[in-house]
């Protein structure tokens, strides 16, 4: 009888799979049919993962390729994505029997008035144990710490992309600034060019003491600009090395000049697509179905377990039962089988799966945050770039304009055909405008570093978390 219900639960554990509880899957989120700020001439092609050599820069390939492999950041993540790994190892053990090999020795000896004995027993047994995942408890766990390492590699890449980007744009503001300090120096030269000339005109009776001083204040205005950018130079340098995974100290970068990049083409795809280019939505994606995956858990702890047992080996002596023993060495085997059922516990069962149900819920909100997040960097980025296209020929035209006022103002000045003050507005006009300029560039070049990051910087969905629409 006892061996009937023994193979009886273990033909019950050969169905269990129609007894499992099962995921249901989210709503498919609801995604415009294209980006609204998406040009009409821009490319197809979404941005590969060597995204940053189409800015020509070699120095800008060596700093990111110091990045990847000693930045802290990524460092601490690569840790956590093997404690993940070895954390969905551990779960997916739990599917399989455990074998274990036992052995123990228990010397016996007495001494009373009706004499002496003693008894040596041990044994040598391999036990097995085994439950039957009839409710799919164990398999939701495992397949939750699958996907939480899933997720765990896709917190890795979005650190990378987010990285990589960062040392994208450092390095662009300390070019920037190394432009900006050019600029500086040209007007400072500037300035004390045209002060030689007041001066002069002011020893010679052509100009008043109020000219004079007002230059002399925009020498030192300019020159008060060069140690403010140095400074500021100085601390993106130390980001960019502390990007790297570097001590500021000695740290510096060859390219003094943003003229040398080049624009790349970057093509932004469909919104249908960018679900499987962002890291961080799959990260968002595989924690949802985690989440589901452990509501499965806190559900199926509600129902009984079955548990089957075995061990059998060599031991002395061969049974020791309270009926019937036998004496001497011999094979020994031993089968057993356990139901339980929770009764009674508080309501601490029910409490964990509604816990579990409202993590689910937060993490299917999270997952469309996510969403929302990617579409409106994207279209952010765009429009960014869509308003810089805009206002090209504009910064172009007042660059070029300014300089023309200036030169032409100052060769008026110098022949007594044009008064300080339209001198002195050109002279600002002609700063601002090179300043204004310097500063365009650089958010050209940081608006492709964030499109390419918001369209996921060439990363793939390797091991997409597939749909399962069984119904639980």
């Amino acid at each position: 009888m006892r061996f009937r219900v023994y193979f009886g639960l273990i033909a019950l554990s050969i169905v269990d799979v129609g007894c499992a509880l099962h995921e249901v899957a989210p709503k498919d989120p609801q995604l415009p049919a294209a980006f609204e700020n998406r040009s009409s001439d821009n490319a197809q092609d979404w941005p590969s993962q060597d995204w940053y050599k189409g800015f020509g820069s070699p120095e800008l390939q060596a700093l990111i390729g110091q990045a990847a492999g000693s930045n802290l950041d990524l460092t601490m993540a690569r840790a956590r994505v093997r404690q993940a790994d070895a954390r969905a190892r551990q779960a997916h053990a739990a599917i399989l029997p455990s074998l274990d090999a036992n052995g123990n020795a228990n010397y016996l000896a007495g001494h009373s008035a009706q004499g002496s004995a003693h008894e040596a027993d041990w044994a040598a047994l391999l036990s097995a144990s085994y439950e039957i995942d009839f409710w799919g408890k164990n398999r939701a766990s495992a397949r939750s710490a699958s996907l939480l390492a899933q997720a765990s590699k896709a917190d890795r890449d979005t650190i990378a992309l987010t990285t990589l980007a960062g040392v994208a744009n450092n390095y662009f503001q300390v070019l920037s600034l190394s432009d900006r300090l050019k600029n500086a120096a040209s007007n400072l030269d500037a300035a004390q060019k045209l002060l030689t000339v007041i001066q002069f005109r002011y020893e010679a009776g052509l100009s008043n003491p109020v000219e004079l001083a007002t230059q002399k204040a925009v020498v030192a205005t300019a020159g008060l600009v060069i140690p403010d950018l140095n400074q500021q130079r100085s601390e993106a340098l130390a980001a960019l090395a502390i990007l790297l995974g570097r001590a500021p100290e000695g740290f510096s970068v060859d390219g003094q000049t943003l003229d040398p990049l080049i624009e790349p083409a970057v093509g932004s795809g469909l919104p249908s697509e960018l679900l499987t280019r962002r890291p961080d939505v799959f990260m968002a994606q595989a924690n949802m179905r985690a989440a589901n995956a452990d509501l499965l858990v806190a559900r199926a702890a509600l129902f009984p377990s079955f548990t089957l047992t075995a061990s059998g080996g060599v031991q002395n002596p061969a049974l020791n039962a309270a009926i019937l023993s036998l004496s001497g060495v011999g094979q020994t085997l031993n089968l057993g089988a356990a139901i339980t059922q929770p009764i009674f516990n508080g309501g601490r069962l029910r409490a964990a799966r509604s816990e579990a149900e409202a993590k689910e819920e937060e993490l299917v909100a999270a997952y469309n945050a996510a969403i929302l997040s990617a579409l409106v960097d994207v279209e952010n980025a765009l429009s960014a770039l869509r308003h810089l296209d805009d206002a090209r020929p504009l910064q172009e035209e007042n660059l070029a304009q300014s300089v023309r006022a200036f030169e032409g103002a100052s060769i008026r000045y110098k022949a007594g055909a044009q008064d300080f003050l339209t001198l002195l507005e050109a002279q600002r006009t002609l700063y601002a405008a090179r300043e204004q300029y310097t500063q365009y560039k650089l958010a050209r070049f940081q608006a492709l570093v964030a499109l390419c990051k918001a369209l996921g910087g060439g990363w793939q969905v390797q091991s997409p978390v597939t749909s399962n629409k069984e119904i639980r």
